[in-house]
């Protein structure tokens, strides 16, 4: 497993790495003393989750983690969590460029519900955002910077080998207890440190569990932002169109449970969607041609043919078929 792991995170190599995968689901190997091992697979595999959705691995990605949802129950809280976002851009998401309309329809349906699960934003939310923002715009200027005017890596080393020794040339400073009374002082614990000790242990593991329950709504978020682009670029499709109506409508609605930066996306998104909404009732299409569907094309079709009194499509007759076709 450890070599299908170191493997599996390159492109080129997923798919026959994912099939290796497979064959472990199939043969009944993962287990639970075999579990950690495969969630290493799976984590590599997501080490960038944008690949998911490439054509050439789309496929393999889907049946991937569509078979690893079978041996969820070997996993624990933290690893369920991580999991569930990794379906939604390995499988909801790839389920968005299918030709079929039911399992469209489905993925939608799951990001409906997926959207409504989520807590509503707050302002915690919005400011840990515009600080990883911050942040990642700072650590790009200093990457230029030091792309140009950086000090050679000789240069600064030498200059922090040089502070280094005066330090140690320094005379030492005076201590703290001249007269040594220190130790003929008794140090005895405190009856209250093994209680802090808990307390500080237990405040620690709050802190840890908070930090980790944002990391996995941060990333479930975008997640499902992901999802709602990749189905708005689907809406040149005819049969999209309705569900996808409904989705962007819901996320709109919605958008007090995404952060400033994705309620701004939301709404760009949502006000793109109205427009082409516009064009369909005005019977234009975002390409400039007639919008139909099958059913209206045939109806435009058989307008303009001539049935005869036997009602056989193109006899001699003046009849036409808009009298039983409306």
């Amino acid at each position: 497993m450890q070599k299908i792991a170191s493997h599996i995170g390159n492109a080129s190599k997923f798919s026959k790495a994912s099939k290796l995968a497979l064959q472990l689901i199939e043969a009944g190997s993962v287990k639970p003393g075999t579990i950690g091992h495969f969630f290493a697979i799976l984590e590599a595999a997501m080490s960038s989750p944008g690949v998911c959705n490439e054509p050439s691995v789309r496929a393999d990605y889907h049946k991937l983690f569509d078979a690893a949802q079978c041996v969820t129950e070997l996993l624990n809280q933290e690893q369920k969590n991580r999991f569930n976002i990794w379906v939604l851009h390995a499988v909801v998401a790839n389920d968005l460029f299918t030709d079929d309309s039911f399992v469209f329809s489905k993925a939608v349906g799951k990001i409906k519900d997926a959207i409504s699960a989520l807590p509503v934003a707050t302002v915690d939310d919005d400011n840990d955002e515009a600080a990883a923002l911050a942040a990642a715009s700072k650590t790009d200027v200093a990457t230029d910077n030091e792309a140009g005017h950086g000090v050679p890596a000789a240069a600064s080393d030498s200059v922090v080998d040089d502070g280094a020794h005066a330090a140690t040339l320094e005379p030492e400073e005076e201590s703290s207890d001249p007269f040594g009374l220190d130790g003929l002082l008794e140090h005895r614990p405190k009856k209250t440190s093994g209680r802090a000790r808990e307390k500080a242990v237990a405040a620690l593991n709050r802190k840890t569990v908070e930090e980790e329950a944002k990391r996995v709504l941060k990333s479930q978020r975008e997640a499902l932002l992901k999802c709602l682009e990749i189905a708005a670029r689907r809406y040149r499709i005819p049969w999209t169109q309705t569900a996808i109506d409904i989705l962007a409508k819901q996320a709109y609605d919605d958008a007090a449970r995404f952060t400033r930066r994705q309620r701004d996306a939301i709404a760009k998104l949502w006000n793109s969607i109205k427009e082409q909404q516009i064009r369909r009732k005005q019977g234009k299409s975002v390409s400039g041609k007639l919008d139909v569907n099958a059913f209206e094309y045939l109806q435009e079709k058989y307008s303009r043919e001539k049935m005869s009194i036997r009602h056989s499509v193109g006899g001699g007759g003046d009849r036409r078929a808009t009298q039983w076709l409306g």
